[in-house]
């Protein structure tokens, strides 16, 4: 059940057009993907002097700006001021003109497994609204690494789902639209009273949010599905840098990654599945990777782990970007300070670079199967924010081939998935191409070589053949070895199976 202010609140944001397609029809495209890298100029050009309710709505709570009294109660006649001052939206100064915004408040649209929908979040406000660095209990609201791991959160129905360090909610919102009952904990009583705001005022129910740090508000509890988009910035413990709750976990390099790592097992069930966003530091000459592998095979529960490194940067970059995250911005007081304290924390381990990529582990059932470590530098062939589909179809594809051994999985027939290509390459007037690659269009966009044997192994999987009969036949037109062809191929038919440029039968 909502609030009395809160469903007056939904009342009038609907009332106005308050929507994703709305602002965008109000500024324009440009104008909104101005915003998106930070600038808001453009779109307060594109405003003028509209003041209906939308226009009014938008100055206020996307923009940051003070609007007349006036103005705010014709946008929210229903609300009115003394109800956005209740629910902490605005603040209003006795005798003044003008009402100004106390957070930030706009649309979220997306699309999932069921579809596609729109929310309202709100969050604090960034540092254009304020004007300077953000205090150290600012509440971040929909950002790309959001976006990111909504995105890859496994959709299937499940029972529980712990969201660990919540921040302004979205994680436990997406979650509640698979599973029935969701447990979101942040370490910021902010961050939980704005979460609860963003779930009641979206009419969703029944997520419990707690206070706590890592699994401590958990503790004896599993979950079918664990999400974190967790404070894992690397940050110097010393005076001069500020220690923002909604990124800074508190511990010494990339240790809060590790302890979740160690940890989520615990509170998986058996089959669980653990999604993060997370870094890990390249210390010396030794590979960041061998590091990560050493977390999950020190887990007390095995575990199965596919871990994705989508960035490096090196260890300058790494401290400029999150100094310029919390709003210090280079040439202005302490951006020199903060970076010397950065390089002398890295230093002191040895860090050259920081790596920055998805983790998805996997409470094991037995020994595991799974160990996938990856690096998908650059763009993604697809959209980032439609991989979760993708990721669950990848994983039930693993565990299907792997429990085959090689004489079962020659007895499958398999069929090429919709969007995969070949693409040949031919010097002028040669006969045979040079190169064979196979595209995948979407999932990850995998480009894979193949030679003359793959690329008619994979053309004939039309779901009529096995995979064996295939082999057999491939051996006798390319006149080699039957047994040697197979033990070739097959491993490599393995990989395109899990990868999902092929299909295994319905």
């Amino acid at each position: 059940m909502s609030s009395p202010a809160v469903a007056a609140l939904r009342s009038d944001l609907s009332a106005a057009g308050f929507t994703v397609d709305g602002l965008d029809a109000l500024w324009g495209a440009e104008a909104a993907a101005a915003l998106h890298r930070g600038q808001r100029i453009p779109a307060e050009r594109a405003l003028g002097s509209a003041d209906g309710p939308l226009a009014t709505l938008a100055a206020l709570f996307v923009l940051g700006r003070p609007v007349p009294r006036e103005r705010l109660i014709a946008a929210l006649p229903s609300t009115g001021i003394e109800g956005a001052l209740s629910l902490g939206l605005v603040t209003d100064e006795r005798g003044a003109d003008a009402v100004a915004p106390a957070v930030d408040l706009r649309p979220y649209s997306f699309v999932d497994a069921l579809g596609p929908a729109e929310w309202w979040i709100v969050s604090d406000l960034g540092e254009l609204a304020i004007g300077g660095p953000l205090p150290e209990d600012h509440v971040l609201g929909v950002g790309g690494a959001s976006m990111t791991l909504s995105g890859l959160m496994l959709q299937r129905p499940v029972e529980s789902v712990l969201d660990l360090g919540t921040g302004c909610g979205i994680q436990a919102l997406h979650a509640s639209r698979h599973a029935r009952r969701v447990v979101a904990t942040d370490i910021s009583e902010r961050a939980l009273l704005l979460a609860a705001l963003n779930a009641e005022l979206n009419g969703i129910e029944g997520i419990d949010f707690r206070l706590g740090s890592m699994f401590e508000p958990v503790t004896g509890e599993q979950f079918d599905h664990i999400v974190s988009n967790p404070p894992f910035v690397i940050t110097p413990r010393v005076e001069g840098v500020p220690s923002y709750e909604y990124r800074d976990g508190g511990m010494v390099g990339d240790e809060l990654v590790a302890a979740f790592v160690a940890g989520c097992g615990e509170h998986l069930t058996p089959g669980g599945v653990a999604q993060l966003l997370g870094n890990w530091e390249y210390r010396g000459a030794g590979d960041a990777f061998d590091r990560v592998r050493g977390w999950v095979d020190g887990s007390v529960h095995p575990l199965d782990a596919w871990v994705i490194e989508r960035d490096v940067e090196d260890a300058p970059q790494y401290a400029e970007t999150w100094i310029r995250d919390g709003g210090t911005r280079q040439g202005t007081p302490g951006f020199d300070t903060m970076l010397s304290a950065w390089l002398d924390d890295f230093e002191a381990r040895d860090v050259r670079q920081v790596g920055f990529g998805y983790v998805l582990l996997r409470r094991a059932e037995g020994v595991p199967t799974l160990r996938r470590f990856e690096r998908m530098h650059g763009a993604l062939g697809a959209n980032e924010a439609g991989l979760g589909v993708h990721l669950g179809a990848c994983l039930a594809a693993h565990d299907a081939q792997a429990a085959l051994h090689d004489a079962a999985f020659g007895s499958l027939r398999l069929t090429v998935a919709g969007d995969v290509t070949e693409e040949r390459h031919l010097w002028p007037g040669a006969d045979a191409p040079t190169a064979i690659l196979l595209r995948q269009g979407g999932g990850f966009g995998r480009v894979v070589a193949a030679d003359t044997g793959l690329a008619a192994l994979v053309g004939a999987c039309d779901g009529e053949l096995s995979v064996a009969a295939i082999i057999g036949a491939l051996a006798q037109l390319l006149e080699v070895d039957e047994d040697a062809l197979r033990a070739d191929l097959v491993p490599v038919i393995r990989s395109l199976v899990q990868d999902g440029f092929l299909q295994l039968p319905a």
